[in-house]
């Protein structure tokens, strides 16, 4: 299998009041062309810095990051631009829509800064939303969206410009039990649908185990890897 994403001896620490934290101990990890993988690990083993790190938005790691066969460190601050923008889409705990847009215009925007033609793009976002259910929602702004509709427009919204690789950090940590599992089997479907690959951050043993593989995290060092489900 090819891989979208190479860790390779990833490293990351910060100093506190004279003390040196190390968060991220030499992460090895790949994810293969349309894989699934979940990041499992309890609060601050570290997996919201290596998502951090894999989605290029801050520097002062140590070590190797390739996406889609793209060396990240040898990339200067354009680059890693660049590099997120096209190959990066972005679901976070929470949905971080912008409540002066509606669902369409939502999704339809980050295609646009892409240089996407408007058309198109609007027939993309609705497409996509809905495919997630949203069909009757198009119009609707972030408040007048229950929570799960929300992050269900901010799934469509990673996907809208077919990222090879899709990072997620807690995306059902903001929603009920029986929301995040309709949402996440919302996710999962779309993601391999689109034939994106997806990195996971959660917490969530049960949740975890519905996707194809997880890795866990435990105080920075990743530490074995099993089968989803």
């Amino acid at each position: 299998m090819n891989d979208v994403l190479k860790v390779t001896e990833l490293a990351r620490s910060f100093t506190q009041g004279g003390v040196t934290i190390d968060v991220l101990r030499g992460v090895n990890l790949s994810v293969g062309v349309g894989e699934i993988v979940a990041l499992l690990g309890p609060s601050g083993s570290g997996k919201s810095t290596l998502l951090q790190a894999v989605g290029l938005l801050e520097g002062g790691f140590e070590g190797s990051i390739r996406i889609g066969g793209e060396e990240a460190a040898k990339l200067d601050n354009d680059g890693r631009t660049r590099l997120r923008r096209d190959a990066l889409g972005f679901v976070y705990q929470f949905h971080h829509l912008l409540p002066d847009f509606n669902a369409t215009e939502n999704v339809v925007l980050p295609q646009v800064i892409r240089e996407a033609e408007m058309a198109p793009a609007r027939a993309r976002a609705e497409s996509l939303l809905t495919s997630l259910g949203l069909g009757h929602r198009l119009d609707h702004r972030p408040s007048q969206l229950s929570g799960g509709e929300q992050q269900r427009v901010a799934v469509a919204r990673a996907l809208a410009n077919r990222p090879a690789l899709v990072l997620a950090d807690e995306p059902t940590g903001n929603l009920d039990e029986r929301t995040a599992d309709i949402v996440l089997a919302e996710f999962l479907r779309l993601v391999r649908e689109e034939g994106s690959a997806a990195l996971v951050a959660t917490h969530n043993e049960r949740l975890a185990h519905k996707m194809d593989r997880v890795v866990r995290l435990h105080e920075g060092v990743l530490e074995e890897s099993s089968g989803g489900g």
